[in-house]
């Protein structure tokens, strides 16, 4: 089946687009295709996978224009290492989008809409979302079959994923999303062990998270490599492939190819 698969978090910092990259990389070494979306205004997807500013029309934000004819903006990237990753920009041009998506009658479900009568080939469709909850999110947590929630193991961080969650809960009872997208899981970032906060948030965090049958990955660890590599608009793989923060996706990439073997099934919007 096709996996939707929206990173959102509402806290600045909290590693999406560094998830998102990593995610898409790893999937592609795997041999399947993924289509990167950048939801963001601030476009943080055009310098972590080292590409060039893009015109406007040639952005998501084209995209989801109620002319789009099905000409999806793709762009390769990483093009000498793989040809299994594409990216659809992102930008400022998206900040307009938002706020005339709130008087769109079909605002929240435009991109699943594009999705349905525009299908990407691609196995994998990252989201990478800004870190508020406003249209953008929204819009994503409508067309994805999947979320995933990178959070930091700081409490103001914490305590907003709790936020988080509920806005979840509420829209997907809202929107009537039947699937509504499964929680794939919360993904520890930023992770230093010589902090004894960070010790006692992440061995707090799957017990938390067990309550609500969410299941708490691994921690990305911190490293000033994943810096390093986004500077350069590469994934680390590529950057420093004998680096070991490399292998802290591993199993995310698991639950990523377990899901995307599995039978196809039909996502409805309303």
């Amino acid at each position: 089946m096709q996996i939707r698969l929206a990173v959102i978090s509402n806290a600045g910092g909290s590693g999406k687009t560094t998830l998102s990259v990593h995610l898409a990389y790893e999937l592609a070494k795997r041999k399947y295709n993924v289509a990167l979306l950048d939801l963001d205004p601030q476009g943080s997807l055009t310098l972590f996978c080292g590409l060039n500013q893009p015109e406007p029309e040639q952005t998501l934000a084209q995209v989801l224009k109620d002319k789009f004819d099905g000409n999806w903006p793709l762009t390769p990237c990483w093009s000498r290492h793989t040809d299994k990753v594409t990216v659809c920009q992102g930008g400022m041009i998206l900040t307009q989008t938002a706020d005339e998506l709130v008087l769109h009658k079909r605002g929240a479900y435009l991109l699943g809409d594009c999705l349905t009568d525009y299908p990407l080939i691609q196995d994998v469709i990252i989201f990478d979302c800004p870190a508020t909850l406003g249209p953008l999110p929204l819009m994503a947590l409508a067309a994805a079959t999947h979320m995933i929630i990178p959070v930091q193991l700081e409490p103001k961080s914490i305590q907003g994923a709790a936020h988080l969650l509920e806005w979840y809960y509420f829209h997907c009872k809202h929107l009537r999303l039947n699937p509504s997208p499964e929680i794939l899981g919360f993904v520890p970032n930023q992770y230093d062990a010589k902090r004894s906060t960070h010790r006692q948030m992440l061995a707090a965090l799957p017990e938390q998270l067990r309550e609500m049958n969410i299941q708490s990955f691994p921690p990305i660890r911190e490293s000033a490599e994943f810096v390093n590599a986004s500077g350069q608009g590469l994934p680390l793989h590529i950057y420093r492939p004998n680096h070991p923060a490399k292998d802290d996706f591993k199993e995310i990439i698991s639950s990523v190819v377990a899901l995307a073997r599995k039978p196809k099934t039909s996502k409805k919007n309303k």
